[in-house]
């Protein structure tokens, strides 16, 4: 190539260069590939058009024509001294003048026409470079300046109009005039396009791989893809034509980039929609990290928010890579992702995390760094997680806790070890089952009496703990049995003596004591985490729920001894195993034999083993729950609508608008006070509002009766009360469905068609309802096809 090329110095210094204007390495100029994941949205950032190498400069204009100008229109606007008065910036200026950009991190507007397409000789330079460099801040004569900036009809930035307009419309084109194709042609090009996008559709609902081993025409293992698509030609003889007759060989929109290219666009019309659901609206951020099956760090991003209906809506919007787990680096991620979307940090209510440092850190935790810009996202920790740490400190507190669960696990791994200990463990059971029928002592029934085995216990799922003993407890005998085999049948000393320490362990009584302890205490708990892993859960109903458990230890602990004790008893009796004289003396195993202290067994099994542990969760709960204390939640509980809005308090009502400055205004805050007093009122009459149980139900109340037009401040309170996310469980089902769309076989997805796939997936119930016109016109839109198919309903 070099003999055809005459190289500058330009060109040679720009070969040693390497960053996201494009590749350029070695003596001869290699291809260079736009990454349009790396797009810019912010104009103040944005590279000039000159500075991408010459090749790629089209795929650029595509790009940023598809993503269009950035508009924060839900950005609160900062305000600037011009004079003795205070202006910003407006967002209806982003209404009439439909080129105009904002920089959200140098409050500066832009001229989007301008940036893509300056004239070769510009007229005006110095206006034109305020709005494409430098940037516009002249908010007290803005009229004027973006007046002044249009110009005549031969100005520089009518000249990139009209270059915007031709481009924007390919089918006008001087390519598109020369190359029009027949209507049959387009007709069945559109046909083709839809059954492909049809079959897309399928895969990405069910999350299941496109490519096939060989997609050669006489092999077995084509893919799901391509089976689909020959699946629809031997049912549809319209379909057949088009895709096995008339597609030529360079026009099969089989293409793995086609592919991607329509997953992108039906992932980009779900987060369309979602966004603009969002509009204006305050909304929380929920977010959580987690490596996926090719042990990439990625980032899941979701929002939560009150749709127009008064329904609390959480909503997964991606899924990004993120080099390391640094705050921020997470901060960044977040900033690029939101200024992509228009979404703005300054409409954040509320941020949920799982507590790790570098979410949660004091000074330089992500939760720090967005309070730093906006301090009205309050942080609330997962409760569910918050729970979780509650549980944990137990163990970790009382040795005879940690130590009955370590036995535990030795049991289930001993007993789990291989096929035939699983299946000898089956057989016991069903054996039991049906002597225990034979004799009358259980009833059949349907559903009742399945069959089972034994659950693992997962260090980070203390559920499963609970699951893990429910099962021991019910299989005792069967486990036993199966140990007792493990025993006679092994070869060494270490498997015999292994056994039979797990044997030995199974026939004390403070293991049978611990176990059955911790099951009623992981009962008590497990209920909460259930219900704190719901969807659409509120904070009042979680801070109620956290303190209905705290009342609820505090009453095991005053009056449950007796029946807890009378249970392990018959337990102890039903298995054979001895059970101690309450009244009876031991030595203190914690004291020194020469002191010759002793104990009853009722003080060991009461107060060092019972009373103890409930101490020590109850202590947890009230640490780790202490933001239950907060003025902010104590304000919040005053608009729970239940038992005839009993808990409303109008001053506390007006002390928690007054946490929110720039949603209540001065102004805001005087007719509060009114709405305030008709509102209690109004709704304590109303039979409508008489059985709501719920923050929820009263949002979306409020709106069918259309009371939240007479009470839209009130109506703003709890939309800020339901936006405050309690858990991050829905995260965490975003990474279960990572899961399922990143298999093994499937790691080396690229992380915009992992993210694109998880949206799709995700929000199906999204998906689903999207036309089919709308994903074929964004994917026209995102580079130059050879048919250029029309809207519907235009020729």
């Amino acid at each position: 190539m070099d003999k055809f090329v005459i190289r500058t110095s330009k060109n040679i210094n720009s070969c040693d260069r390497e960053d996201n204007l494009g590749t350029i390495s070695g003596e001869k100029r290699a291809r260079v590939e736009f990454d349009s994941t790396s797009l810019i949205a912010d104009p103040a950032n944005q590279i000039s058009i000159d500075d991408y190498e010459i090749n790629i400069r089209d795929e650029v204009r595509r790009a940023y024509v598809l993503k269009g100008p950035c508009q924060p229109k839900s950005h609160m606007f900062p305000q600037k001294k011009f004079g003795k008065q205070n202006r910003s910036f407006q967002k209806t200026w982003f209404i009439d003048y439909l080129w105009l950009e904002y920089s959200v991190s140098k409050d500066a507007g832009f001229c989007f026409w301008c940036y893509l397409f300056k004239p070769p000789k510009p007229k005006s330079q110095g206006g034109r470079e305020v709005f494409t460099k430098t940037g516009f801040i002249n908010w007290k004569n803005a009229k004027v300046s973006l007046g002044e900036h249009i110009g005549n009809v031969d100005s520089d930035h009518n000249y990139a109009a009209r270059k915007y307009q031709a481009y924007k419309n390919q089918r006008q084109s001087v390519e598109h005039i020369f190359a029009k194709h027949s209507s049959d042609m387009e007709v069945a090009y559109r046909t083709r396009l839809t059954a492909v996008l049809d079959a897309i559709r399928f895969l990405l609902k069910q999350g299941l791989a496109f490519r096939g081993h060989d997609e050669s025409s006489d092999s077995l293992s084509r893919g799901n893809f391509i089976e689909l698509l020959q699946r629809d030609c031997d049912h549809n003889e319209e379909i057949a034509k088009v895709l096995n007759i008339n597609a030529p060989g360079n026009n099969q929109m089989t293409y793995g980039k086609i592919q991607k290219e329509l997953v992108n666009a039906c992932a980009e019309e779900v987060r369309t929609i979602i966004i603009n659901d969002i509009g204006d609206r305050v909304f929380s951020l929920m977010v959580d990290e987690s490596r996926d099956n090719s042990v990439k760090e990625q980032m899941a991003i979701m929002v939560r928010y009150v749709d127009g209906h008064g329904e609390i809506l959480e909503r997964f919007l991606s899924v990004e890579h993120v080099a390391d787990t640094s705050s921020h680096t997470l901060k960044q991620t977040i900033d690029n992702f939101f200024a992509k979307y228009g979404l703005s940090i300054s409409r954040l209510r509320g941020q949920a995390y799982d507590g790790a440092s570098n979410m949660r850190g004091e000074f330089n935790g992500l939760k720090s760094l967005i309070l730093n810009e906006n301090p009205y996202a309050r942080y609330v920790h997962c409760f569910a997680h918050q729970l979780q740490l509650a549980v944990v400190a137990v163990a970790k507190t009382l040795p005879i806790i940690e130590n009955s669960f370590s036995y535990l696990s030795l049991l289930v791994n001993t007993v789990g070890a291989s096929c035939k200990r699983k299946d000898a463990l089956r057989q016991s059971q069903h054996d039991l089952m049906v002597t225990r029928l034979e004799n009358g002592e259980i009833s059949s029934g349907r559903g009742l009496h399945q069959e089972t085995s034994l659950v693992r216990p997962g260090d980070t799922r203390w559920g499963s703990h609970y699951q893990t003993i429910l099962r021991i407890l019910l299989m005792w005998s069967s486990v036993m049995e199966v140990l007792g085999n493990v025993h006679d049948d092994a070869t060494g000393s270490k498997e015999k003596g292994a056994a039979l320490g797990l044997l030995d362990r199974m026939e004390n009584f403070e293991f049978v004591f611990t176990l059955h302890l911790m099951k009623k205490v992981l009962a008590i708990t497990n209920g909460l985490s259930q219900v704190l892993q719901e969807k659409n859960q509120n904070i009042v109903n979680a801070l109620d729920m956290v303190r209905a458990v705290k009342v609820k230890f505090q009453s095991f602990r005053e009056d449950g001894w007796n029946d807890l004790f009378d249970e392990i008893r018959k337990f102890c009796v039903k298995n054979s195993i001895d059970v101690p004289n309450l009244e009876d003396s031991l030595s203190n195993r914690w004291r020194s034999k020469r002191e010759g202290q002793t104990i009853t067994y009722s003080h060991r099994f009461r107060v060092e083993i019972f009373s103890e542990v409930i101490d020590v969760i109850v202590q947890e709960m009230n640490d780790r729950f202490s933001e239950g204390n907060l003025e902010l939640l104590s304000c919040l509980t005053c608009l729970d609508p239940r038992q005839s809005f009993s808990r409303f308090d109008a001053l506390k009502l007006h002390r928690l608008a007054e946490l929110y400055p720039d949603d209540f205004s001065t102004f805001d805050l005087i007719l509060l006070s009114d709405q305030l007093e008709i509102y209690i009122h109004d709704v304590r009459q109303n039979a409508d509002f008489v059985e709501l149980v719920g923050l929820g139900e009263l949002a979306k109340k409020l709106i069918e009766t259309e009371k939240y037009t007479v009470y839209p401040l009130i109506y703003r309170l709890i939309e800020l009360a339901l936006v405050l996310p309690v858990s991050t469980a829905s995260v965490e089902r975003a990474f279960s469905a990572m899961n399922i769309i990143k298999t093994d076989l499937r790691n080396k997805m690229g992380d915009e068609f992992l993210s694109d796939s998880l949206s799709c997936f995700i929000e199906k119930q999204i998906f689903v309802k999207i036309d089919d016109e709308p994903i074929l016109q964004r994917f026209q839109s995102m580079q130059t096809r050879r048919i250029q198919l029309p809207p519907r309903g235009r020729d």
